[in-house]
């Protein structure tokens, strides 16, 4: 949620620069942009409501730049509310990741001073305006970043010191170390076009950028840190959209390489993770989302190949759940962007217990990534797309494998996850795509939607459903098969869209069984399955891969939520309300 990208430098568009950078943070989810620069003896900000990926400014030329994508927490979605903030004399502009949770009381404190938005954000650019005089801009920021509740970034432009300042607690900042110019953003993607020398922004410190020179300080006793330099040798994959309408169907193209990928060449990082767990005194799977589901999807799998138990909770709700880790306990978080902060602050919390803590992320130098003692990259590739798919299939290829490699070998795992990517080929052709679209078609003529799934296919099922109405808004529900006869039933009526999952597995007999149920009640059935059945009114085939399944199966139902959402002339690649990582509680 929310995208930052501020540049100070020798060069004169830094407005232009800094637009360039947020837009290659769009994909984090916002509702308005802005950008501030300063010019003459006040701070220009130019900001807007929505769409910025064909934006354009005509803020002057600048050698320093603040930007800002914001998802509205405090305060409706409008200009007012979009960042930058300025104080009240316009000297100086601030940006902001994060809730200040006790923000009323700080504005309270405030008095004579003139509020433009209803924005918690602005609290802290005023608090700024009356400290700065007494304090100067570094000391300012530490003062009120100390007092201010909740896990939150600000960064903000000084016009008479004409420096960046940051700090950090909980909302990522990657600083870019380059040759008279340096970069600061809430994601390293969007530096690295200008250069690879990076300083990962830890938290409770701050950091002050000028043209030459980056100071990093601890944000609690203003100590001077020295700067911990990384230079990365990461590519910058291609992340165009090519001969695709958009990134979703572009990613859900992507799969297949990706599996093989990983199929192919992660047996040795899969087998020292695999050696951490048996080492390990109870083993916990967290993460939320889509991460969550194929954390879920791993419980049963570990359940299933490794005859182990290991025990899962969505990260949110992990905190509560704590009580009982011990340090000879291993957490296996998972997380696309590595910065969902319903999983850092509680893995946080363990790992101040002492516990190992293992991650499975798409992201190179993310929080989770840099604090994990193992990890494994998923190797996905760009994810520009709100919702995940090709990380997600990525996260159960992995979870497939190390469930094998904790049964004595990941050979098979390799070669049902092979036979999965060449299925998964075969339902990316013209042909399977057109009997999607047929049934995406049916389902956008209706409002509720159906999902069951059992054993390995129950989390299938609340994927399928959290993928359909993420970027379609077709009310859709996942549930286990067997829970229909416990209240679900009673919402089925004539033509009600209902979607199996029916894989040729132990649990095939009794998810038909629940199919008959259905169709008695007059539900349209959608067969996800190898195998068709006259209870379908609609077959999607899928290949028959045995405990690969929830990788092949996940297919047809991001197609189906692709479909029907450009069907009804949504937006699949930015749904509303929704962010790539999210950093706010």
């Amino acid at each position: 949620m929310c995208g930052i990208f501020s540049y100070v430098g020798r060069r004169n568009d830094a407005a232009e620069i800094t637009l360039t950078g947020l837009k290659a943070l769009e994909y984090r989810g916002y509702d308005s942009w802005g950008v501030a620069v300063p010019a003459g003896d006040k701070m220009l900000v130019d900001k807007h409501v929505g769409k910025i990926s064909v934006a354009q400014t005509s803020l002057p030329n600048s050698h320093i730049a603040i930007g800002h994508t914001r998802w509205a927490t405090h305060g409706g979605v409008t200009d007012e509310n979009a960042h930058p903030h300025l104080d009240c004399h316009s000297s100086l502009s601030l940006i902001h990741n994060g809730i200040v949770e006790n923000y009323q009381e700080l504005k309270d404190e405030l008095k004579g001073h003139h509020f433009l938005s209803q924005t918690d954000t602005e609290v802290i650019a005023h608090h700024l305006e009356s400290s700065i005089p007494e304090k100067g801009a570094r000391e300012a920021l530490r003062s009120i970043f100390n007092r201010s509740n909740g896990l939150n970034a600000f960064v903000f432009l000084d016009k008479s010191e004409q420096k960046i300042i940051a700090a950090k607690n909980g909302s990522p900042i990657v600083l870019g170390v380059g040759d008279g110019e340096n970069f600061l953003a809430s994601d390293s993607a969007a530096i690295l076009p200008y250069t690879n020398r990076l300083i990962f922004l830890d938290d409770g410190q701050l950091a002050e950028l000028t043209p030459d020179s980056v100071h990093i300080f601890d944000a609690h006793t203003g100590q001077e840190l020295k700067p911990q330099i990384t230079e990365v040798d990461w590519k910058v994959e291609d992340d165009s959209l090519g001969s695709y309408d958009h990134y979703m169907i572009k990613e859900i193209s992507e799969q297949p390489r990706v599996i093989r990928s990983i199929a192919t060449t992660y047996a040795p990082q899969i087998e020292k993770l695999a050696s951490l767990i048996r080492d390990s005194y109870g083993t916990y799977f967290i993460g939320c989302g889509t991460a969550g589901n194929a954390a879920l999807t791993g419980s049963y799998l570990f359940s299933h190949i490794a005859k182990r138990h290991v025990n899962f909770a969505p990260g949110s709700e992990f905190n509560y759940l704590e009580d009982f880790l011990k340090p000879e306990s291993l957490i296996i978080a998972l997380s696309q962007s590595g910065e969902t902060i319903d999983v850092i602050e509680p893995v946080t919390a363990a790992k101040r217990k002492g516990v190992k803590l293992a991650s499975i992320t798409n992201n190179l130098g993310s929080t989770l990534y840099r604090m994990s003692d193992a990890k494994i990259l998923l190797g996905a590739g760009p994810e520009r797309c709100v919702c995940s798919t090709k990380a997600y299939t990525a996260k159960l290829a992995i979870l497939t494998m190390l469930a094998y490699a904790l049964n004595g070998g990941v050979g098979e795992a390799e070669e049902i996850l092979l036979t999965a990517a060449a299925g998964i080929e075969k339902m990316l052709t013209e042909n399977y795509l057109n009997q999607v679209k047929e049934v995406a078609n049916y389902l956008t003529q209706k409002d509720h939607l159906y999902i069951i799934g059992r054993g390995l296919s129950y989390p299938s099922a609340l994927e399928a459903a959290l993928k359909i109405k993420e970027v379609s808004y077709i009310h859709a529900e996942g549930f286990a098969g067997g829970e229909l006869k416990h209240g679900v039933i009673a919402l089925i009526e004539p033509g009600t869209p209902c979607i199996v999952f029916a894989p040729n597995d132990e649990t095939y007999d009794a998810i038909i069984s629940n199919a008959a149920e259905l169709k008695a009640r007059g539900a349209y059935i959608i067969g996800i399955s190898p195998r068709t059945h006259s209870l379908f009114d609609a077959h999607l085939a899928t290949p028959d891969v045995g405990n690969a399944s929830p990788v092949a199966s996940a297919v047809p139902a991001q197609l189906l939520g692709y479909f029907a959402a450009t069907t009804l002339g949504h937006d699949p690649d930015k749904p509303r309300n929704l962010a790539k990582s999210v950093t706010v509680k």
